[in-house]
């Protein structure tokens, strides 16, 4: 049976693998908060049942001291390349639950999507690339290729485990590549190949003004108060025009190429129609495309900020804390300690006398990756996008970052393609998260076809190509 047989009828099995996605939802497998620890532990006992049920081998729990990952393998094709197969079954809080039309941990179908969190991020995605292997197990007995599963459990608190893993489990998670359930599709109609992303890293803030909270009848107009003190120092990282005002960030960034400004431009994106569709107004660095800002150039951004009094009614309090989290997004030439070192020392210079800045969490973070045109995973993935597509790809950097692309080039030494086929617009991260039902066919026949393609390349292209 050749992979476009084993596609037609994995495809033809469609609602079976909406069921694993409808169970998989169903799973508040949310890594920030302790409060989903039971979410998280059924979600790894939900992938560790299905792995062993499509016949992978050493199925198993890596545990690294944080939320482990779940491995599982098959590896009975001698002299094909060996591919480690990457998503990730923890997600995003579903706060602020009140703006859910339906609820976020219960899969509901509207219009052609599936709603609910984790749906587009990754769990859509991973469940996609699972049934693929499992089609070729089922319908043939074997893959084309050697493959290693590898499910991790903190993608979305930037991996801080990821590390110890590979370091206690290097020699079982050893491959000539990765393939990445997580990344995404640029478009729902122009067919893209993913090349790159930017990197991550952030940190919180925390200010103080007085020793205590005051009365703001008694203190008032006399003292500083915290979230007033706050805003006026975050608004500091930019210019007006929303440039990064940090003094010698931008130093370090490689600036984009001439091929990569081509590539930019080829994947062209409307700045009007893009803010418009998200009821927003444009601002960014002067001198750049939409689409350059998006993917080539680096971002800080406060994800959040609180402090003071914010129930019910009123109370006519000075806060003498206020709080703030920070994420900047990196690009070539970055390095994520560094980032954050200008970032710190900026707010430090920038914080008036008799207010101190505690910085309490910074977290690791990762730098930008790259994907060589050449590779045999871009060759390979554009193939087959031409395949289903019926015209050849675009190669697109993500603005969003995958912290296991640098970490695995870093760690294994082997390079990532991300082939997901969640979209932009889905609400990944926010309120009404969902994933296209038209994207799961297409996902199916893109994987089989995929892993198939990779059987053509010796195990060695892939070294060569990685050097």
């Amino acid at each position: 049976m050749n992979a476009d047989a084993v596609a037609a009828t994995l495809v033809a099995q469609e609602d079976r693998v909406r069921a694993r996605l409808d169970q998989f939802i169903r799973l508040p497998s949310v890594s920030t908060d302790p409060a989903y620890a039971e979410g998280m532990h059924g979600a790894q006992q939900f992938l560790l049942s299905w792995l062993r049920e499509i016949g992978l081998r050493d199925v198993q729990i890596l545990d690294g001291g944080g939320h482990p990952a779940i491995y599982g393998a098959w590896t009975e094709a001698p002299d094909k390349p060996t591919i480690l197969i990457y998503g990730h079954y923890d997600v995003q809080p579903p706060d602020p639950v009140t703006e859910w039309t339906s609820p976020p941990f219960e899969p509901t179908e509207r219009g052609g999507c599936l709603f609910g969190r984790g749906a587009s991020d990754d769990k859509g995605s991973s469940v996609i690339a699972i049934a693929a292997v499992a089609a070729f197990l089922q319908q043939t007995g074997r893959c084309p290729v050697n493959v290693k599963l590898f499910l991790e459990g903190e993608e979305e608190i930037g991996s801080p485990s990821l590390p110890a893993i590979v370091a206690r489990y290097g020699d079982l998670l050893r491959a000539d590549a990765v393939l990445s359930a997580d990344g995404g599709r640029a478009s729902p109609t122009v067919p893209t190949i993913n090349v790159g992303a930017r990197g991550n890293t952030g940190m919180e803030i925390k200010l103080t003004t007085a020793a205590k909270d005051l009365h703001s009848g008694k203190y008032g107009g006399a003292i500083r108060n915290a979230l007033h003190e706050m805003a006026a120092l975050v608004a500091t990282l930019h210019d007006r025009d929303g440039g990064i005002a940090v003094a010698g960030y931008l130093a370090a960034v490689t600036p984009p190429t001439p091929l990569q400004r081509h590539q930019a431009a080829a994947f062209c994106v409307d700045e009007a129609e893009f803010c418009a569709e998200v009821g927003a107004s444009p601002l960014g660095e002067p001198g750049y495309t939409l689409r350059e800002r998006l993917t080539l150039r680096p971002a800080i951004d406060i994800n959040g900020m609180w402090g003071g009094y914010t129930g019910a009614s009123a109370k006519t309090v000075i806060p003498r804390n206020a709080y703030a989290k920070l994420t900047m997004r990196l690009v070539s030439g970055q390095n994520p300690a560094d980032a954050r070192e200008l970032v710190s020392k900026h707010l430090q210079a920038n914080c008036p006398a008799g207010v101190t800045l505690e910085f309490e969490m910074r977290q690791a973070g990762s730098p930008a990756s790259s994907l060589p045109n050449d590779h045999p995973l871009v060759q390979a993935g554009s193939r087959v996008l031409e395949r289903l597509w019926g015209k050849a790809p675009i190669p697109v950097r993500l603005g969003a970052t995958v912290p296991i692309t640098a970490l695995f080039k870093k760690l294994l030494g082997i390079e990532t393609l991300m082939f997901g086929f969640g979209l932009p617009d889905e609400d990944v991260h926010a309120p009404n998260e969902f994933f296209r039902l038209a994207s799961i066919p297409i996902g199916l026949q893109g994987w089989v076809m995929l892993l198939d393609e990779l059987s053509l390349f010796a195990p060695t292209a892939f070294t060569a190509a990685t050097l």
